[in-house]
């Protein structure tokens, strides 16, 4: 899921031209510092095509084309209804392992990987197994996010937009690479987002407790936070970074909110590391201990690559509806009491 993020913040453009995507312009954030003057380092030229490549590469994997890279993100989804205030649900914490293998135009990479995405509980920050919807007052099983693989290419174009599992049939023509580059002193910044707009793997007349829209709205932003003598160090094969990432997404399948109005927001920290030893220790433990085979980056490119929301679609049954009766959905909210008594005028 988090490294599928990364690409699709890297398509945003493509995206766009087919049809599936809005993407706007980023927030001026530091303008004296986007000159081109500010991105040309001693090693890298960030306004290039090429700059922007390695750049890339750098950042999601490691250029010796052998070493490991381990992304993680950390922090919490919350639910949004109108008429309430936004509550807190689970925390999040997950974990990607990526290594790139030589692209074979002989420029570029091609990046292989997959991660793991846990859903915790507020409290005592455990992996949950089954969850009480608030909403609801219904207990649920909860589906984690295991993507394996989730590959793509990292060239001096754009990546081409994901296929939504076959629903995006249109190959846009291709854009040079050009990331979005702030330079403050001897920190460099990457901003990244993209609005998504695309039929749901998961269409509510299959699964209408999972699902209750036909189209997806999805919204992804990504701060990366960089030492800019690191990107410049011509020594180096891997450039870490730390930041933030912010998703809005519909309900979680897993959570059955059916036709509910409202969606999910995820906040995390984030960064990718290139050691293991640097990522959550309770992360890593369940994951050694459920799931190893996520503690390890894929050795070779395979098919499909998936979206959670896809792979869910393959994986899960659809929860039951009760013959003769409607989706459940949570009750309206209501205003407070004292709202609800105090004198109109």
């Amino acid at each position: 899921m988090f490294e599928r993020r990364e690409l699709l913040m890297a398509s945003a453009a493509l995206a766009a031209g087919a049809g599936l995507a809005h993407a706007r312009p980023a927030a001026a954030v530091g303008r004296p510092d986007r000159t081109p003057e500010a991105l040309r380092g001693r090693f890298l030229d960030l306004t290039t095509p090429r700059g922007n490549m390695e750049a890339w590469a750098r950042l999601l994997g490691n250029t010796d084309m052998k070493s490991t890279k381990y992304g993680w993100a950390r922090g919490i989804v919350q639910g949004v209804r109108p008429g309430e205030a936004v509550r807190d649900l689970v925390g999040f914490t997950m974990l990607s392992t990526a290594r790139l293998l030589p692209h074979e135009s002989g420029i570029g990479y091609r990046k292989v990987l997959r991660e793991i995405g846990l859903y915790t509980d507020l409290e005592t920050g455990e992996v949950l197994d089954e969850w009480t919807n608030p909403y609801l007052n219904e207990k649920v099983r909860v589906v984690h996010i295991m993507n394996d693989p989730f590959n793509h290419t990292i060239t001096e174009y754009r990546p081409q937009p994901p296929s939504y599992g076959g629903l995006n049939t249109k190959a846009p023509p291709p854009q040079p690479l050009q990331l979005d580059w702030t330079r403050h002193g001897d920190r460099l910044h990457l901003f990244s987002h993209i609005n998504l707009f695309y039929p749901s793997a998961l269409q509510p007349a299959k699964w209408p407790r999972e699902s209750g829209q036909p189209f997806a709205q999805v919204t992804e932003v990504f701060l990366y936070q960089i030492a800019w003598p690191e990107m410049q160090d011509r020594r180096r094969t891997s450039v870490t970074y730390h930041g933030t990432w912010a998703r809005t997404t519909p309900w979680l399948p897993w959570m059955l909110m059916g036709p509910t109005p409202g969606h999910c927001q995820y906040h995390t920290f984030m960064g990718a590391v290139d050691s293991l030893d640097q990522i959550d220790r309770k992360t890593v433990d369940w994951v050694a201990k459920h799931q190893p085979k996520y503690l390890e980056a894929p050795a070779t490119w395979e098919e499909p690559s998936l979206s959670s929301l896809e792979w869910y679609a393959r994986q899960q049954t659809p929860a039951p509806v009760p013959p003769g009766q409607p989706v459940p959905r949570a009750p309206d909210p209501e205003l407070p009491a004292w709202f609800r008594a105090a004198p109109r005028a």
